[in-house]
């Protein structure tokens, strides 16, 4: 047993970091505590909620799901100037929503807003709407590579059945990137280990450039709803260009924070600051997130078709890593059991939210349970 002086230490040890970080973070506690006065304020009034909303959900997504496309990118090319980056990849990100744009009559958002669940555009607001890309704010400063899938466009969803279909859709996802992980990686760890060493040659940084701007656009074509829900289904000429202005500069802070907090869940991983590895990575995951594009227009999380790909491959490599075999699997599957803990609290915390802003919903979950 620690003695009453140990514990009283020990007290005053975790009072000190605690006031070490508030003291670190200050400037962001600012920021969240103004952001939830301000959406306090707003909601009520549906003009300016619906792109208070907008701004917040594009920061906030960008900032952690974005990451999973261009955080290999970001990683691998930390030699790079971050406006070069920037450029390319915003260049990209304006080039994909264009399109979507003049095809689909004023939609950005590849019709993934056109299920019977989100269909319709928001005419008011709630609280807790507005809140949630806050919350996602917080949850992305804790390095939680969470779900902006359910956390947003679940708050949005007409009924339970939508939130189901999302759920579905991003179980298959993550099963099966977790399976095609595991396999490729089993095929090509060991010509990997043998053929990437010493400097890439010049041709690998072309090719992982051209592997993670299509990653980028297929990125944009699935989660860009994420953002959009806020705002009309069809956007005139001055809501598009307010759209693409406010996305495209955050992009800009995002590159020039290197990625910030949440980068860390792509740098811990294997090898990603490689640009061979990281190219493979891009290559895969652009696969899968097409594949599941067409699948069909219903909304998934592309959080879990990512750290799917991620936990497979770090399996993978340390069954072909002999050497350090049990200490490996060791490091490996408390990653994975981590990332898997974030998904599942970015899961529950978004059922809460659509529950506490859909009545209908939490009368249907009622039911289910029969209560």
């Amino acid at each position: 047993m620690p003695s009453k002086l140990q514990v009283k230490k020990s007290l005053l040890t975790t009072y000190y970091q605690f006031i070490e970080l508030i003291k670190q973070e200050r400037l962001f506690l600012i920021v969240i505590g103004i952001s939830f006065f301000a959406a306090g304020f707003a909601y009520e009034y549906a003009k300016i909620a619906m792109w208070l909303g907008f701004m917040f959900a594009a920061y906030s997504a960008i900032a952690n799901d974005s990451i999973q496309t261009i955080g290999t990118f970001l990683s691998s090319n930390s030699d790079k100037k971050w406006y070069t980056l920037w450029l390319y990849i915003g260049g990209i990100f304006l080039a994909t929503v264009s399109y979507s744009w003049f095809t689909y009559s004023g939609d950005v958002s590849h019709q993934r807003l056109a299920t019977d669940a989100l269909a319709e555009a928001p005419t008011s607001f709630t609280f807790l709407q507005i809140a949630a890309p806050i919350f996602l704010l917080i949850i992305t400063r804790l390095r939680m590579p969470v779900s902006t899938t359910f956390l947003i466009l679940s708050c949005f969803s007409a009924d339970l059945s939508g939130i189901i279909d999302m759920l579905g859709k991003s179980m298959l996802g993550y099963i099966t990137a977790f399976t095609v992980g595991i396999i490729v990686w089993v095929f090509v760890s060991r010509w990997i280990s043998s053929h990437f060493v010493g400097e890439p040659k010049p041709y690998w940084g072309v090719i992982q450039w051209i592997t993670s701007g299509t990653l980028w656009s297929v990125w944009v074509m699935q989660d860009i709803a994420n953002v959009a829900v806020y705002l009309p289904r069809s956007l005139n000429t001055y809501q598009f260009l307010g759209f693409v202005s406010f996305i495209f500069a955050g992009l800009g802070v995002l590159f020039y924070l290197r990625g910030d907090k949440i980068q860390e869940i792509v740098t811990e991983k294997s090898h990603t600051t490689d640009v061979r590895s990281a190219t493979i990575i891009d290559f895969i995951y652009a696969i899968l997130l097409f594949f599941f594009k067409e699948l069909s227009n219903i909304p998934m999380s592309t959080t879990w078709v990512f750290i799917g790909l991620l936990a497979g491959r770090e399996i993978a490599m340390s069954m072909m890593d002999q050497d350090g075999f049990g200490k490996s699997y060791k490091r490996t599957f408390k990653l994975v059991r981590r990332d898997i803990l974030y998904a599942a609290i970015g899961l529950i915390v978004s059922i809460i939210l659509a529950v506490a802003i859909n009545p209908d919903i939490n009368a249907e979950i009622m039911q289910m349970i029969g209560m």
